[in-house]
């Protein structure tokens, strides 16, 4: 009898969470303080170590597909920059990762309008789990001069971890994300072992320090996890009208 109560009160739990989950709101995950300091940084950009894989040196996109139908990779090359095609859609890299080390490059443009997450809005997806912005976002965003929830800035991982610190550039000039990035570890029956974990440098600048994600980075609702493996890096085609960014000297290095 004590085992059929306790079964019933999971069930109970699981269906008013799901009830939960179906109300919930993009703002419910919304933080708006504390403010992280604005930092000035220094001279960051590096070329790509002797054991790096080239992401993209300029060139070519050799090394990315379109997210969605896995066709070839149609943003913007031109003058050693690649932009951000809005009409085609999130681009990922066609090998897989699990844990290693990231550098990239990007610049808003200089003429960027809008504002909060309609401003420059991009997202480097650490590990991307399918179709869409499913995955797990490093935010890329004009975070210069411009207000939006914290969680939700240049420098965060997306709605779960706001950054130590603010040292984005103006718009214009060309920024550095230097990742560490650890996946995820699942047991056998699909429950976590060990939480995936980031560490990144805005700048040069720590802005998040070992951080243990909850799950994938999700708009609405709380994050959980769901078991997988190795997955490609993923760049975002934000939807909003804001002038598209652009990306330059992108490599990675398995660990």
């Amino acid at each position: 009898m004590k085992y059929k109560i306790i079964l019933a009160a999971l069930m109970a739990g699981s269906f008013f969470m799901a009830k939960a989950q179906e109300k919930a709101k993009p703002e419910d995950t919304e933080t708006w303080d504390p403010i992280p300091k604005v930092v000035t940084p220094g001279n960051t950009f590096r070329d790509a170590p002797s054991d790096a894989i080239v992401l993209f040196d300029g060139k070519n996109l050799d090394e990315w597909v379109q997210a969605d139908d896995q066709s070839a990779a149609k943003w913007n090359v031109k003058g050693d920059i690649l932009t951000v095609n809005k009409q085609y859609g999130n681009i990922e890299t066609k090998h897989k990762f699990t844990n290693y080390q990231l550098h990239l490059e990007w610049r808003v443009p200089a003429s960027i309008t809008g504002s909060g997450q309609a401003r420059g809005n991009s997202g480097v997806f650490l590990a991307s789990l399918g179709k869409g912005d499913a995955g797990y976002e490093l935010q890329v965003l004009d975070s210069y001069n411009n207000k939006t929830y914290v969680n939700g800035m240049a420098g965060s991982i997306y709605k779960q971890a706001i950054p130590l610190a603010n040292p984005g550039r103006k718009p214009g000039e060309w920024q550095t994300y230097d990742v560490i990035w650890t996946a995820p570890v699942f047991n056998a029956d699909g429950s976590v072992k060990s939480p995936a974990k980031a560490t990144v440098f805005f700048n040069g600048v720590l802005v998040e320090n070992n951080f243990e994600l909850k799950g994938p980075t999700l708009y609405i609702g709380k994050p959980e996890y769901k078991a997988h493996g190795a997955a490609p890096i993923k760049l975002q085609a934000h939807g909003d009208k804001s002038e598209p960014l652009s990306y330059r000297n992108i490599w990675v290095r398995e660990l």
